[in-house]
């Protein structure tokens, strides 16, 4: 019998310079899958670009917000399991078939490693302190989720503009859904936000932000 399948939601909005290399990323793994690309009211090409993909569904999300996004990707996604992917990252090689390994020992769940896609010290620097977060069994960014447990949580809140992933896996957590932390693999992620200030400032802000809407503060204010 074949296993399950892996859907990949890639939320987008005016993201045709990154869009390329995440679906590549997507197409070079071992495993097949299913590519689900959500056009968020682009204002550029990325519909375009997703569309002209052989195999890569495209869903429309017309109202702005990546909860709302990466909802409409989810309810579209046919795969008994889910990974949520930035426009501007990049799936390991390997990372698929390592999902599909932890979801079939039963790990419905799991917080995936991010790194930098960047050779910069300072950049691989900051993901490597986010990461940390997993000595405090803190379940946050990018990550996969059996789809029948992210429909019964209700899945993103849409009315938060960050740490939205935080919130749905800590309420999978109350549902009694393990969720883990997957370290073997990774995805490698821009640094752009790192750089939008002089003097690299913009790593203190971002971490900061960060910091607070893990905490619960600000997950509405506009990121």
């Amino acid at each position: 019998m074949p296993g399950p399948t892996l859907s990949v939601v890639i939320p987008a909005r005016d993201e045709e310079a990154h869009l390329p290399r995440a679906l590549a990323s997507c197409a070079a793994q071992s495993v097949p899958l299913e590519i689900v690309v959500v056009n968020n009211a682009s204002r550029d090409r990325t519909a375009a670009i997703a569309s002209s993909v052989p195999g890569v569904r495209l869903v429309h999300e017309p109202i702005v917000g990546r909860a709302r996004a990466k909802n409409a990707g989810a309810r579209a996604a046919g795969g008994a399991v889910l990974l949520f992917l930035d426009a501007d990252s990049l799936m390991a090689p390997d990372l698929a078939e390592r999902i599909l390994a932890r979801y079939a020992s039963g790990e419905r769940a799991a917080d995936v490693r991010i790194v930098a896609d960047s050779p910069d010290v300072l950049d691989r620097a900051f993901f490597a302190l986010v990461d940390l977060k997993r000595l405090f069994r803190i379940r946050a960014q990018m990550f996969y989720c059996e789809r029948a447990a992210f429909l019964a949580a209700g899945g993103f809140d849409s009315s938060l503009e960050l740490a939205e992933d935080k919130d749905l896996l800590d309420r999978l957590r109350r549902s009694g859904v393990r969720v883990a932390h997957l370290g073997e693999s990774y995805i490698a992620t821009s640094p752009r936000r790192l750089r939008a200030l002089p003097l690299r400032l913009a790593m203190v802000t971002t971490f900061a932000r960060w910091a607070l809407a893990h905490g619960g503060v600000g997950r509405r204010w506009r990121y």
